[in-house]
């Protein structure tokens, strides 16, 4: 019932709610509040090998710093430290996007954006299968809040932003009851935090994506305030193992991108929880992934469709991928000592402002993951089936060189499909785990030289 419920209202009344609750002005946000509803979603599926993701997000920080922190190493002794995870793309935003769009849609900023609604996110793999979500941002002034940001009213510093909170920022899940699922956590005042209310009632949903805010997740600090923070929340969890926490769970701890625009966008990462066999405890996971892997991973899990973009082609985390027959795949030239690609830019696409625009890209109804053979959810298969490519040149698909020319060669006049690349819908989704980044754009893309 659930699913139906939310699958129907999605349909019915994303675009209507997606302007509502944007005020940002203190007398705004309190008329709001009074109104504003808080749902409590749960669900009982069992998956594969988990059955509760949670996934924290930091900010901005280069891997080497990350891994020195000591609450940070502390919280990966506990699970596996997960050496080989990227960024996608600069700035922030575009990485939250990614992590339940399975595109970046060619993102190179953090302005206010809103996803057309008829681009579907893992929500609707969740909600397909009866999976309870939610998302839990630290000082987010009431459940549904779709401004911009929201600063802290005493000190007004930078608190809660819209741009870490992904599903807010697709106009799919501004339904009403979608934004009831979109709520706050607090760790100063836990009597008002509904992470924490749900936490002592028993009534956490099955995914959950937690955002600290702009102070506690390193931002506008270090990431010795973002690794204590974690271990504030993630600690006494951890002793209490009869928390409702805890159900076969799998915490993804990691971070949004590296801090060194000029270094490749590898980010420091660890896998954590009763999910995790005590046996790997304090190991290592050396395999390449990057924030699609989260969205494969979960549908891995429950045996989710997909969303036929990037989720297809991302390994999903070794030790799921292992129970559930999917394939993991290095790529030599993201995590080589030496790497050729760095994530460091973004192509054309309907959310780029400093580069070139282009439609949305027409996700490939057609592939399936590799090994284990899931297919694109059929609500998108009817919606998108026979959508083609754009090809004029003024959407970023002319001249421009492929990729930087090698020492004594000239750049290339454009970035040509090779065989193999085209889809059977002529889209540039694959189920390879290679992704393209502003310096090896999809087929027929323009090149982008700049660093976002």
């Amino acid at each position: 019932m659930y699913a139906l419920t939310l699958s129907a209202l999605a349909i019915a009344g994303a675009a209507a709610q997606a302007d509502i609750y944007t005020a940002t002005a203190s007398a705004d946000v309190a008329a709001a509040q009074a109104t504003a509803k808080t749902s409590q979603p749960t669900s009982h599926v069992r998956g594969k090998v988990f059955d509760r993701f949670v996934t924290i997000w930091l900010e901005n920080t280069d891997y080497d710093k990350a891994f020195a922190d000591p609450n940070l190493q502390w919280l990966a002794s506990q699970g596996i430290s997960v050496n080989n995870y990227f960024g996608v793309t600069h700035p922030s935003m575009p990485n939250y996007i990614a992590s339940i769009g399975g595109d970046t849609f060619g993102c190179d900023n953090d302005d206010f954006k809103q996803i057309d609604a008829n681009v579907s996110t893992l929500i609707d793999l969740l909600e397909d299968k009866g999976i309870s979500w939610s998302s839990y941002q630290e000082d987010m002034p009431y459940s549904g809040f779709e401004g911009k940001a929201y600063v802290n009213q005493q000190t007004k510093a930078n608190d809660y932003v819209r741009k870490h909170n992904p599903p807010v920022i697709f106009d799919a899940n501004t339904t009403p009851e979608r934004l009831s699922a979109q709520k706050n956590i607090s760790m100063i005042n836990k009597d008002a935090s509904m992470f924490h209310k749900d936490l002592a009632e028993g009534k956490l949903p099955q995914w959950m994506f937690i955002t600290p805010n702009m102070t506690s997740d390193g931002h506008d600090t270090s990431v010795t305030t973002a690794g204590q923070w974690c271990r504030d929340l993630l600690e006494p969890l951890i002793n209490d193992k009869k928390s409702s926490f805890w159900d076969r769970t799998l915490v993804l701890l990691t971070f949004d991108e590296s801090e060194t625009y000029t270094k490749s966008n590898r980010v420091f990462s660890i896998l954590l929880g009763d999910a995790v066999p005590k046996h790997l405890h304090g190991t290592k996971d050396d395999s390449y992934y990057n924030h699609y892997s989260e969205i494969a991973t979960v549908e891995a899990n429950w045996d989710l469709h997909t969303l036929g973009r990037f989720d297809v082609g991302a390994n999903v985390f070794d030790f799921v991928g292992k129970k559930t027959g999917d394939h993991i795949r290095p790529w030599a030239a993201a995590t080589d000592a030496n790497p050729s690609i760095f994530f460091n830019s973004s192509y054309a696409g309907p959310l780029n402002e400093n580069f070139e625009t282009a439609p949305y890209e027409a996700p490939n109804v057609n592939i399936k993951s590799p090994g284990s053979g899931r297919t694109v959810l059929p609500a998108i298969v009817e919606k998108w089936g026979g959508k083609s490519l754009p090809t004029p040149p003024k959407y970023g698909m002319g001249p421009g060189p492929a990729a930087p020319p090698a020492p004594g060669k000239k750049p290339g006049k454009e970035n040509p499909p090779k065989p193999g690349d085209e889809a059977s819908n002529a889209t540039y989704y694959t189920d390879k785990v290679e992704i393209p980044d502003g310096q090896h754009p999809p087929p027929g893309f323009d090149y982008n030289d700049a660093q976002n």
